[in-house]
């Protein structure tokens, strides 16, 4: 999560481009309401430094009600859940770990960005006990970095999704994409990198001029949200602060689903906007991207919505905001989302899990979490 351009503009930003994705007005959002939540997570001294961050879900292999939610918790590491919420296991990152993104593979096995070491982790489930253990193969190479000095920069694994033994990895502060196997040899799991891509940091608008998106020198524009769409071989990744991206993994070719609202908009210096932009409705940052079935969901992290699209022919379906409950606070400022259509105890059409990364009561300090909701709600079934 990064959010680096600031809006002055009385009521947000004109909306200008993507004609096929623009004009949706805030007042047509649906609005449902968690079911449940996690415990909340303290980024401070005495909460251990833990930032929820990204979720994933696994479902129980013969006891659906058995099923897990793992989440990142950044320096604080992994956090595993049941179904009702209740923590059951806390795992470290070790000392200069960070578990940024986390997904989980069809053979029971949770697979980590570990941005502060430029690596991958790997976390075997067993279905008996429903702990984690540890199955990272100890010489596992980097990701992107060429030594440990450069580890020291943090252009490190940032974004995860996996599909199968594939896992596809964005390296922080650039546009690089990185794609790898997954070698699970039983006892331990390692990698091995298949191929790379890049996504361009400058764009050309409609008046000809060339934009690239406002950030720290040296940073280009970074992807954290994605997912893999096995049946279409395609990757959706969300570029923050430029858009979602649609990416055949077959030809490489490179499509944008949806503009965010700033793309295009001039700023100052310090990144403030100073006019409108050519894109469409998300307002940066683009994150949370996740498969239910036909759809597509990601977050607007910047205006704390959610945008649901026809996975087949990436148009709109509805936008929804998570407001507060009779039973737990809203959703605000979301990065990580992930869904299952399974069944499961309490979510008949399948379970919704959001970063909330504003939690509320707070008691005066920095505090998240993850909300769990009810897929039904969203009328999409």
């Amino acid at each position: 999560m990064r959010r680096t351009l600031a809006l002055t503009i009385a009521g947000g930003l004109l909306l200008t481009g993507t004609p096929a994705h623009a004009g949706s007005a805030h007042a047509r959002d649906r609005t449902i309401t968690a079911t449940l939540e996690t415990p909340a997570l303290f980024d401070d001294e005495a909460g251990g430094d833990a930032d929820a961050d990204d979720p994933a879900i696994w479902v129980h292999p013969t006891d659906r009600a058995r099923s897990l939610v793992i989440g990142t918790a950044k320096n604080a590491g992994l956090r595993v859940y049941n179904l009702a919420g209740r923590e059951l296991q806390s795992i470290p990152a070790g000392d200069g770990g960070r578990f940024n993104n986390v997904d989980v593979t069809s053979r029971n096995l949770v697979v980590v960005t570990d941005r502060g070491r430029d690596r991958l982790r790997f976390f075997r489930i067993d279905p008996r006990t429903l702990r984690l253990t540890n199955v990272t193969d100890p010489n596992v190479p980097l990701l992107f970095a060429k030594d440990e000095a450069e580890v020291e920069d943090q252009a490190t694994g940032y974004g995860l999704a996996t599909s199968g033994t594939l896992a596809a990895v964005s390296r922080r502060h650039t546009t690089r994409l990185g794609f790898f196997t997954i070698l699970d040899h039983g006892g331990t799991v390692t990698y091995t990198r298949r191929d790379t891509l890049d996504l361009p940091r400058a764009f050309t608008l409609k008046n000809g001029t060339t934009w690239t998106p406002c950030a720290d020198p040296g940073e280009d524009p970074q992807v954290e949200g994605m997912v893999l769409d096995h049946k279409a071989n395609v990757l959706y990744a969300g570029q923050e602060d430029v858009g979602l991206w649609r990416i055949d993994l077959k030809t490489k070719k490179k499509t944008i689903v949806e503009y965010v609202t700033e793309f295009g908009a001039p700023y100052t210096p310090d990144c403030t906007l100073t006019g409108p932009g050519e894109g469409g409705r998300i307002h940066a940052d683009v994150e949370g991207a996740a498969i239910y079935g036909d759809y597509l969901l990601v977050s607007s992290q910047g205006d704390s919505r959610f945008f649901v699209y026809d996975r087949r022919t990436n148009k709109p379906r509805t936008t929804f905001t998570v407001p507060d409950g009779p039973t737990t606070d809203g959703v605000q400022h979301s990065d990580g989302a992930a869904v299952t259509s399974t069944p499961l105890p309490g979510f008949p059409n399948g379970l919704l899990v959001l970063h909330d990364g504003e939690n509320k009561p707070d008691n005066n300090r920095p505090s998240t979490n993850f909300k769990y909701l009810d897929w039904r709600q969203l009328g999409l079934c």
